[in-house]
């Protein structure tokens, strides 16, 4: 079985820090979609919210690049799509194979975004016999038995995890010693890879816990918010009545006149 880290740190060759490796397809969508509207130049400002991040951590990250855009004018749309597609590796073809074609496989071999953004999928693979042969998205599903041999056929470099989380940690060692060294893991589980295999986690139920977090905070100022306008609200008791017993012994807060 593989052990060590779940990922390597890191600064790529280049220098570049990870986190700003991590925007570049913020920025890369972003820019993407002013080329598609034939828009020339963009600001750092309006290239920044279109984004989602603030301009000076832009021009920041864009200076690892080399590009630093013109004064006046701002950046050359086309030349940065260019730029951030070539850092990113996407100007080649990247085979990828998906293990687990249950509900989330299927869809993830469904989407269409993997071809237009650099990314074929070669196969698709799962250990179900029943599976086998049976067409989705316009392949055909192959059992895990040959596995080792389709990364060898399509030379895949990167490989998805989709199964059930007791599966995936054996899936990955498979893949790894197969020749896989980048993994994205759709799998509930964390895995345990060698130095030199890179593993992006996706928990869906994780990012649904934290947004189930702020709703519940939202929530809890709204309540606390609704009382402190009640209070507010109101009326002040009549002065020198509070602390007279009723004629049942309580303590009411206003006497009646």
């Amino acid at each position: 079985m593989a052990t060590g880290r779940t990922h390597r740190p890191a600064t790529r060759s280049r220098g570049i820090p990870e986190a700003t490796v991590a925007r570049l397809p913020l920025y890369l969508r972003a820019l993407t979609a002013l080329s598609e509207r034939s828009v020339p130049t963009v600001s750092s400002e309006e290239l920044a919210t279109a984004a989602g991040v603030n301009s000076a951590k832009l021009r920041k990250d864009f200076s690892y690049l080399g590009s630093y855009g013109t004064r006046g004018v701002g950046y050359d749309v086309e030349y940065l799509v260019y730029q951030i597609s070539r850092e990113l590796g996407l100007t080649q073809d990247w085979p990828v194979v998906i293990v687990g074609i249950g509900n989330l496989g299927a869809a993830l071999a469904n989407y269409g975004g993997f071809a237009s953004r650099g990314f074929r999928v070669a196969a698709l693979i799962d250990a179900d016999p029943a599976m086998a042969g049976k067409p989705v998205a316009g392949l055909p599903v192959r059992h895990t038995d040959d596995l080792e041999e389709i990364v060898s056929e399509n030379g895949v470099s990167i490989g998805v995890i989709a199964t059930p989380a007791g599966a995936a940690q054996q899936v990955c060692d498979r893949l790894v010693a197969a020749g896989i060294t980048s993994i994205l893991n759709f799998a509930p589980t964390v895995l345990s890879v060698p130095d030199g295999v890179d593993v992006r986690k996706v928990d869906l139920s994780i990012e649904l816990q934290i947004l189930a977090f702020h709703e519940q905070r939202k929530a809890g100022e709204e309540t606390g918010a609704a009382v402190r306008r009640a209070v507010a609200g109101r009326p002040a008791a009549a002065p020198g009545r509070e602390g007279r017993k009723g004629p049942d012994g309580d303590v009411p807060a206003v006497m009646p006149a």
